[in-house]
């Protein structure tokens, strides 16, 4: 039983990998993992569209166009994929390589790295504490990347050699470095798509180098009941904006949009970019964060790499006061830290867009919040969670 489940470490209960259970469950999937027919993949399914979130074209470094582009998709769907973003497509590959080769290591070589709740970093099976709560139809593995004082390689698995080249920490290091730099950019085309200087959102964060980024890599074993359970439930990512990298031949995110969900098909070598509540909250929701979830396979496995960029976790955050304008544009948002915001993510785990609706809520019953001002304390970690 050691080889499946993470006997302690902090969780309320014991650990089940999901790996373990695809392995050994037959054709019925554990009552834990069914969802409730309304959150089910089948409900609220519309359209049938495939590739249906925009493409944004970034090889114009920093242009008007790009930068109309990306407000646009922002302000309407919350996602967008960019192509031509300038990361080699041959990192893209040797990162999901690497990790793939983790999640196919014997499941006692896996659980050297078993988390638990006080930081989430290593290898995962849940999220939120709360006892008996539900379950997703996956697996993942977390670190942390900045502040670099964060970042520590004891909790990172040790090198292997995958297909292609190249160890695991080393695949690793080198793709963060490299989408810490997209993410900075994205920033600098969501500030100039507000009509604020370049570095306005960035300075918002923190500053360049006072930001946090942490990356999720997701692991979904085959499921023999698709239809009754996701592999993440529904949620809006409670960081600054996600770079997601999904598997080059499994679909399986969903976005929401106009009451139905649409399944992404990816194009190629992109990266799926999308607004976290950070920046919904910074933007005064002219930016959306947009619930997404993601759908299971019964035929075959699927591996994705989230790439989670946040703000500075002790900053509190409110709309930015150029994008505030009473009585036509009041603060939809109270001053919070993101440090703040996401225990209650970490308590109870992940639903909708719960938590962002109750800020805006309280704001509305009690008035429009003072302006927020910066902590003096030290950068601490800023993780998300999602897909």
């Amino acid at each position: 039983m050691s080889s499946c489940f993470n006997g302690g470490a902090g969780w309320p209960e014991p650990v089940v990998r999901v790996q373990a259970v695809s392995d050994s469950c037959g054709a019925t999937i554990p009552e834990r993992y069914v969802k409730a027919p309304s959150e089910r993949p089948s409900s609220l399914d519309g359209g049938g569209g495939l590739n249906n979130i925009p493409v944004v074209d970034m090889s114009m470094p920093d242009g008007e166009e790009t930068a109309r582009a990306v407000a646009a998709a922002c302000r309407e769907w919350g996602f967008f994929q960019a192509v031509n973003h300038g990361v080699r497509p041959e990192l893209l590959r040797r990162a999901r390589a690497a990790w793939r080769g983790f999640f196919a290591r014997p499941a006692e070589a896996r659980e050297a790295y078993a988390n638990s709740p006080a930081t989430y970093e290593g290898y995962g099976s849940r999220l939120g504490t709360a006892k008996g709560g539900p379950l997703d139809w996956g697996d993942y593995y977390f670190l942390h990347l900045l502040p670099a004082a964060l970042k520590s390689h004891d909790k990172w698995p040790t090198s292997s050699v995958p297909a292609g080249g190249g160890g695991l920490r080393e695949a690793t290091e080198e793709y963060a470095e490299e989408v810490v730099r997209l993410c900075r950019r994205v920033m600098r085309l969501l500030s100039r798509g507000l009509g604020l200087d370049d570095g306005r959102l960035q300075a918002a964060f923190g500053g360049v180098g006072g930001e946090g980024a942490c990356l999720r890599v997701n692991f979904y074993p085959r499921c023999p009941q698709p239809e009754l359970t996701l592999g993440v439930a529904s949620h809006s990512d409670p960081g600054g904006m996600t770079m997601l990298l999904v598997d080059d031949h499994v679909r399986g995110l969903q976005v929401k949009n106009a009451g139905h969900w649409i399944t992404v098909d990816p194009v190629p070598d992109a990266f799926i970019v999308n607004i976290g509540d950070q920046i919904q909250v910074l933007s005064n929701a002219v930016y959306k964060s947009v619930e997404h979830r993601v759908t299971v396979s019964a035929a075959e496995e699927r591996l994705s790499l989230a790439f989670f960029y946040n703000p500075r976790s002790d900053l509190p955050l409110a709309p930015m006061p150029e994008l505030v304008a009473p009585p036509a544009r009041p603060a939809l948002y109270p001053p919070m830290t993101f440090d703040e915001y996401r225990e209650h993510i970490r308590r109870c785990g992940l639903s909708g867009k719960a938590q962002l609706q109750s800020q805006q809520m309280a704001t509305a019953i009690c008035g429009a919040p003072p302006a927020a001002t910066a902590s003096s304390s030290s950068s601490s970690s800023a993780s998300s969670l999602a897909r």
